[in-house]
C-alpha cells in the first residue's frame, strides 16, 4: 500500500509542485489544505500516514498545527518543509513531536526521504539541520523556554496578521471576553520582557 500523505502549505503552485512530486515517487496524496487551521479540520477524517506542513502558514503556523495534530491524529507522523533552518525553530518543532525537518533549499529527494523515514518510525532532519542539533546537544546550550503559551501563541500570530479580536474569537471558537484575555496577557508578557 502506498504511503498516504497530506500536503499544507499557503501557495497552491507549492502544493501542486510537491504533490506531482510525491505521486511520480508512488505517494498518494489524500487532501490538501492553505492554512494551519484547515489542516487541523481536514487530517483527522483523512488518516494519512504522513502529513507535510509548511512553518510560516496564516491562521495557525506549522509548528502550532502540529501540536494540535498530535492530539486530533497521534498516528499521523508530521514533517515541516520550511526555509527557517534556525536552532529555536527546530528544537521547537521536535518539542512539538514534529518527526521530520526538511529545509526547502535542499534537494526534492530529502523529501521523499524524509517521508519513506518518518512512516517507519524513524526521525529525519536535513543533513545541514543534523549538524546543528548534534553541536547544540554537543555543547549543551538550551534554548530558553517558550514563556507563551499554545493558545497564546494563536491569539499573537492571528494580531499579527491583523485580525481584530473578534475575528479572533470567532477563529479560534472561543469568546470575545477570552480573546480579550489573551490578548492582555500577551501586552503583559511583552511589556515584562521589553523591561528586564
Amino acid at each position: 500500500m502506498p504511503i498516504r500523505v497530506v500536503l499544507a502549505d499557503d501557495h497552491a503552485l507549492v502544493r501542486q509542485g510537491l504533490k506531482a512530486l510525491l505521486e511520480l515517487e508512488g505517494f498518494q496524496v489524500v487532501g490538501e489544505a492553505s492554512d494551519g487551521q484547515e489542516v487541523v479540520r481536514l487530517l483527522p477524517s483523512l488518516h494519512p500516514d504522513v502529513a507535510v506542513l509548511d512553518i510560516s502558514m496564516p491562521l495557525l503556523n506549522g509548528v502550532d498545527a502540529a501540536r494540535e495534530l498530535q492530539k486530533a491524529s497521534p498516528k499521523t507522523k508530521i514533517i515541516l518543509l520550511t526555509r527557517h533552518d534556525e536552532d529555536q525553530y527546530v528544537t521547537e518543532s521536535l518539542r512539538a513531536g514534529v518527526k521530520g525537518y526538511v529545509l526547502k533549499s535542499q534537494a526534492a529527494t530529502d523529501l521523499v526521504h524524509a517521508i519513506q523515514q518518518v512512516s517507519r518510525g524513524a526521525i529525519y532532519l536535513s543533513p545541514s539541520i543534523s549538524r546543528a542539533v548534534v553541536e547544540a546537544y554537543l555543547s549543551k546550550t538550551e534554548l530558553p523556554a517558550d514563556p507563551l503559551t499554545s493558545r497564546e501563541r494563536q491569539v499573537l500570530q492571528l494580531v499579527g496578521e491583523g485580525k481584530s479580536t473578534k475575528d479572533v474569537a470567532t477563529l479560534l471558537g472561543i469568546s470575545v471576553k477570552t480573546a480579550e484575555s489573551h490578548r492582555s496577557r500577551l501586552m503583559q508578557k511583552t511589556a515584562r520582557k521589553d523591561s528586564s
